[in-house]
């Protein structure tokens, strides 16, 4: 038993490093991770290739959370907490992921209001204890080509008016406000909320994805830069409309999402969705919306070192 238990530590050790490797190159979504472990040869413990299931289920293992919460990557590590292990030594259960099939009229697994509230407090929860990491983490992200992207397709003469929904600390907001637009945050961490503000002087909203308001008609763009995957497919309709219908008539919504095959559920502590092109076009156009533009990011590399997919849409 003890040799087993090492020899599955060990395993998850090896896995979490390429899993470290792969989010430090931008490969976020657990397809895209598989795609990584397969082309390095890294095998599951049972000899087989990865899947974007397979990828989920270990991210949400508790061993797997062990090494990435307390920085053990590359560290010996003694022994897993006996949770972390069943009895018969694998890794403990994973949070179940489900694969929606792009019908924004009847996601898939339909979660309660207990349940949203749960999967909300998670994800905000986890923002809020590591904020100061992610702001440092994320500060020199190069993210130009989606600025671009979105006060290119807004028609009229700037300044606009633009909504940063998911707006993190501020780093985009800082971005609009030099360019000399009229910029307003909206972020469920409180500590994202702080940040924003200190760093932007911007009017910032403290609202969650799920329950927010907005006001009809006030803004000329706006900017979902890595935010709209953390809401649960039975939701992603509604705040869809929410956001078409705080755009004035004709205004662009950008979005950017980690892609992948449809996987939906917790990965590690935040819930995440992450949908191909066809399932994520089925959802935002059944809001009313009307595609301009597609690409995958970051430029310059092959498709599957693109793990990012970015769209920008006029309301219709």
């Amino acid at each position: 038993m003890a040799q087993q238990r090492q020899e599955i530590e060990a395993f998850v050790r090896r896995l979490a490093v390429e899993v470290e490797a792969a989010t430090a190159m931008g490969v976020t979504a657990p397809q895209a991770i598989a795609e990584h472990l397969n082309a390095k040869g890294v095998t599951t413990h049972k000899g087989r290739r990865w899947t974007g299931a397979t990828v989920a289920k270990f991210l949400s293992s508790p061993g797997a959370i062990l090494l990435f919460e307390h920085d053990l990557i590359g560290k010996p590590v003694t022994t897993f907490p006996d949770h972390a292990l069943s009895a018969t030594g694998q890794m403990g259960k994973a949070v179940h992921m489900t694969n929606p099939k792009g019908d924004p009229d009847n996601p898939s697994d339909a979660l309660d209001e207990t349940q949203l509230r749960r999967i909300s407090e998670a994800t905000i929860g986890h923002y809020d204890r590591t904020a100061q990491d992610f702001r440092d983490g994320t500060l020199n992200h190069d993210v130009t080509q989606n600025y671009r992207a979105l006060l290119d397709a807004i028609e009229g003469e700037p300044p606009f008016s633009i909504l940063d929904f998911g707006c993190g600390p501020g780093r985009d907001l800082q971005y609009f406000c030099s360019r000399g637009h009229n910029a307003v945050g909206l972020d469920g961490s409180k500590a994202f909320v702080v940040m924003a503000r200190s760093s932007s002087g911007c009017e910032i909203l403290h609202q969650d994805f799920l329950t927010m308001v907005l006001p009809e008609g006030r803004f000329d763009g706006v900017f979902a830069n890595a935010s709209l995957f953390h809401v649960p497919s039975r939701e992603l309709p509604r705040v869809l409309l929410e956001l078409s219908r705080t755009l004035k008539p004709r205004g662009v919504l950008f979005c950017s999402n980690p892609r992948g095959n449809n996987e939906e559920g917790f990965s590690g502590e935040r819930y995440s969705c992450f949908f191909n092109l066809d399932t994520w076009r089925n959802f935002v156009t059944a809001a009313g919306f009307y595609e301009l533009q597609c690409y995958f990011r970051p430029p310059g590399l092959p498709r599957h070192k693109q793990p990012w997919l970015a769209t920008v849409w006029r309301k219709g």
